[in-house]
């Protein structure tokens, strides 16, 4: 094992966002107060809600690190973390616009063409434009680089063919970034020959496939493309590079505070039950406390890193890997604590049912937990 430090060091002022977080808290409790929204387990991945998104934009709250020259805000990846904490501990339905402000405009920002930059950025922090990830493939789990899917050069532009799955929203969504490959498969270097590009979801060719989830929900797709023509405009970074953006937008999508808040609206509803005596008190809520508190410091340290531009791989998969453990541990927690004792709430049962059932898709979305601590042993030097 090396050295090298696994988690950057937080370089801000821990109480630098105080006032930014009241103001979020304030906004979000006239919000519950009127009804406007409610409080959700998972509600980054289910709670598709575009009136309150353009209400978030409407405050600047969307598109807070993109420069104003193309419709944000020009803020810090420190203050968009803040927001995006208050957002999800309140159990805000942010789904709408998540994928779109989360991963693809740090994306945009790094490999966008001035076309591509001036088309969907402001559009973004408007709250108008909604993406989705076309990354991973039937039969393939967390393995990217054996991707099928392909694209072939056509007159004008490229002819994308195959299938994506698990692509959240894209059924609601307006376009996606599609991962492809567009030279055969070398054996000895599988992850070359791979590129991305930005596909309207509404194009010929398309077929959007629902998956139902156990309680008969419908957030995740499969999205057949038979020969969808994407023009030259819409190639996404460089051609042949797509692994390497790919490997770029993961420590976005896996560090962020979604890795370990999707049921903290469950754990602090505990706390408040058991404070009531509807629930019989017990000590591990104090070890889920201090287990979240950690994580909070280890995500703020990775946004931190991704702040200053620096490499955050290995740290990014580990905050997903215990981040997400943690979030399914709680829904056992409560589901366990609660019993034949159940707590006098519908907005608690809900949220509680809601935990059982998404639960298992806490350690995969992203790349599996088992995939991703091969990513920190290697991160590590271990062998």
């Amino acid at each position: 094992m090396t050295n090298r430090r696994l988690v950057p060091p937080v370089a801000t002022e821990p109480h630098a966002l105080d006032d930014l977080r009241a103001e979020v808290r304030d906004f979000l409790s006239d919000q519950l107060a009127r009804r406007e929204i409610c409080r959700q387990v998972d509600s980054w991945l289910t709670g598709w809600d575009e009136d309150f998104t353009r209400a978030l934009a409407a405050r600047g709250w969307l598109g807070m690190t993109v420069p104003v020259e193309y419709g944000g805000h020009g803020r810090s990846h420190f203050e968009r973390f803040g927001v995006t904490e208050e957002l999800l501990a309140a159990g805000a339905p942010v789904a709408a616009h998540w994928i779109a402000d989360r991963q693809i405009v740090p994306s945009l920002l790094k490999y966008g063409t001035e076309i591509q930059k001036r088309k969907y950025l402001p559009a973004i922090a408007n709250g108008q434009c909604y993406f989705g990830i076309g990354m991973s493939e039937p039969d393939s789990g967390s393995d990217l680089a054996s991707v099928r899917t392909k694209a072939t050069r056509v007159d004008g532009g490229w002819s994308v063919t195959g299938a994506k799955v698990w692509t959240s929203g894209a059924h609601r969504a307006d376009t996606f970034i599609c991962l492809a490959r567009t030279t055969p498969v070398d054996p000895t270097q599988r992850h070359s020959g791979l590129s991305q590009f930005i596909v309207d979801l509404r194009s010929d060719g398309i077929d959007i496939r629902p998956i139902i989830s156990m309680n008969g929900q419908h957030h995740f797709n499969e999205v057949l493309l038979d020969d969808v023509f994407v023009e030259d405009d819409m190639v996404f970074g460089e051609i042949g590079n797509g692994w390497q953006q790919v490997t770029s937008e993961l420590s976005f999508e896996r560090s962020g505070p979604e890795r370990f808040l999707s049921t903290f609206t469950l754990l602090a509803e505990t706390a408040e039950q058991m404070r009531q005596e509807t629930l019989p008190r017990h000590c591990d809520l104090g070890r889920y406390v201090a287990r979240i508190a950690g994580l909070h410091q280890m995500s703020t340290a990775v946004a931190s890193a991704l702040e200053r531009d620096e490499p955050a791989d290995t740290a990014a998969a580990l905050v997903k890997v215990l981040g997400t453990s943690t979030e399914g541990d709680i829904s056992d927690f409560a589901d366990l604590l609660t019993g034949d004792c159940t707590a006098d709430q519908v907005e608690y049962q809900t949220m509680l049912n809601d935990a059982i059932v998404q639960r298992p898709g806490f350690t995969l979305r992203g790349g599996t937990n088992e995939v991703l601590r091969g990513v920190v042993a290697r991160g590590l030097g271990m062998r």
